[in-house]
């Protein structure tokens, strides 16, 4: 841009926070400055001291992009532990313009694999090689003398056997990671793990008419500033696939390509404390909820037994029904009780039996007023019917947003919830009714409640 301008720089320092140009004339300079100020006029400040034009962010930019590189990191680091499979993780923000963010992952079995997977910048450019590769960094500076404007030096990476020592590339690059559509584990043309990928529309189109204008050059696929191979370009690509190869793992590669359909992040991740909790805490833990979900059962029990009678045996029949069809529908969704999960189906005990109370009350009123059995329980139901409907779908739409909005623990809480309403709603209405139903076939006459 600065050379179509007719600027010439006769240097570059850059600092933490700022840059500065020096300009080979004045007139150089003063254009530098009316163009900088034009392009960067509500983020950045420029000053100028002779030759000099020093360029650095405004303090409000500068709080807002670290802000959106926060944001950012946030929801990419949630995609890759998802994407990793993690039951119920806590991802946050350490207060709200904190910097710092708090991951709980429950049950991971790898540590090591999954830090390795949350600091993975995943940066991904394909760029043209100028020159290389050469064995050292400053062997390819002797050869080229200088690096030329808009090129730059990168080192391979040392876990890939074809591609030893440093490029000179093109610093833009042919297409980068936001290209990408799609990534997972493939095949190179030995059969070793490789990464396989798919562009975009627009990705593709930028890289058929790039491979299709350097024929016969390498190109350098390059991974957080690390060449991971460099093959040379045979003819025109056209179809959006192609694939990153370098002596893989099977699980190197799976995390690449995981890391890769989740996004660069925008910053690089610097751990600050970790703690591991070991088994025997979280055993206790559970183990206290477990015992508190049977203390909550059995006085649950006893109630109903002593205030309903023998109709009491028809709501622990209905309650234990309703805990097996939520284990088993757990189970099958590949959902895993936590102490959230425990706590829902604390909770879930005393709601299953609330449908039962509504309708043993209305039986009652029904006898009391001189109905028949099978009158009474008939119409105990139906008058019930809309009340446990009522309670449970609103409920259950709180359970669903709990479910959407909340994260971690909250989900797994809302799931349980959301598993128990339909049930209880179930085993209430036709289990319990069907139990009713084979008692006034066999005593007509009587019913304890």
């Amino acid at each position: 841009m600065l050379a179509d301008e007719g600027i010439t720089l006769a240097a570059t320092e850059y600092q933490t926070d700022s840059a500065t140009l020096i300009a080979a004339t004045d007139s150089d300079a003063a254009r530098l400055v009316e163009l900088a100020s034009e392009y960067y006029s509500n983020t950045y400040s420029v000053r100028r001291s002779g030759a000099a034009v020093t360029i650095s962010m405004l303090a409000a930019a500068e709080d807002e992009e670290r802000d959106g590189a926060i944001r950012q990191a946030l929801q990419i680091i949630r995609n890759r532990v998802d994407e990793y499979g993690v039951a119920e993780p806590t991802i946050q923000r350490l207060g709200l313009a904190g910097d710092r963010i708090l991951i709980q992952l429950p049950g991971v079995q790898n540590p090591e694999r999954v830090k390795s997977l949350l600091s993975n910048t995943a940066l991904l450019e394909l760029k043209l090689v100028e020159a290389g590769p050469l064995p050292t960094r400053q062997a390819l500076l002797d050869a080229q003398g200088e690096v030329p404007v808009g090129s730059e030096i990168l080192e391979a990476d040392p876990r890939d056997g074809r591609a030893v020592g440093f490029y000179l590339v093109r610093s833009a690059p042919l297409i980068t990671g936001r290209d990408l559509k799609t990534a997972g584990l493939g095949q190179d043309e030995l059969g070793l793990p490789s990464v396989s990928f798919t562009l975009n529309t627009e990705g593709s189109r930028k890289f058929s008419a790039a491979t299709g204008a350097n024929v016969g050059r390498q190109m350098a696929i390059v991974l957080d500033d690390k060449v991971r191979t460099a093959p040379v370009i045979e003819e025109r690509i056209s179809t959006p696939q192609a694939q990153i190869a370098g002596q893989f793992t099977t699980q190197e590669a799976q995390d690449l390509a995981l890391v890769l359909r989740s996004g660069a992040l925008p910053a690089s991740v610097e751990y600050l404390f970790q703690r591991y909790v070991g088994p025997s805490l979280g055993q206790e833990s559970i183990d206290q909820g477990v015992m508190a979900a049977v203390i909550g059962l059995v006085i649950v029990a006893g109630f109903m037994l002593v205030y309903y009678k023998g109709s009491g045996f028809n709501a622990l029949v209905a309650l234990g029904l309703n805990i097996v069809i939520i284990l088993g529908v757990m189970n099958a969704l590949g959902a895993t009780l936590t102490l959230p999960g425990i706590a829902g189906m604390i909770l879930l005990i005393g709601m299953a039996v609330d449908a039962n109370v509504l309708i043993f009350e209305r039986i009652r009123e029904e006898l009391d007023i001189g109905k028949t059995v099978r009158s009474a329980v008939d119409a105990g139901f139906n008058k019930a019917f809309s009340a446990i409907i009522d309670a449970n779908v609103t409920t259950l739409i709180a359970a669903i947003f709990l479910f959407q909005f909340g994260t971690g623990p909250v989900k797994g809480f809302a799931v349980t919830l959301s598993i128990g309403i339909m049930a209880s709603m179930f085993t209430a209405i036709f289990v319990s009714r069907a139990l009713f139903e084979f008692w006034i076939v066999r005593r007509s006459q009587t019913l304890s409640i």
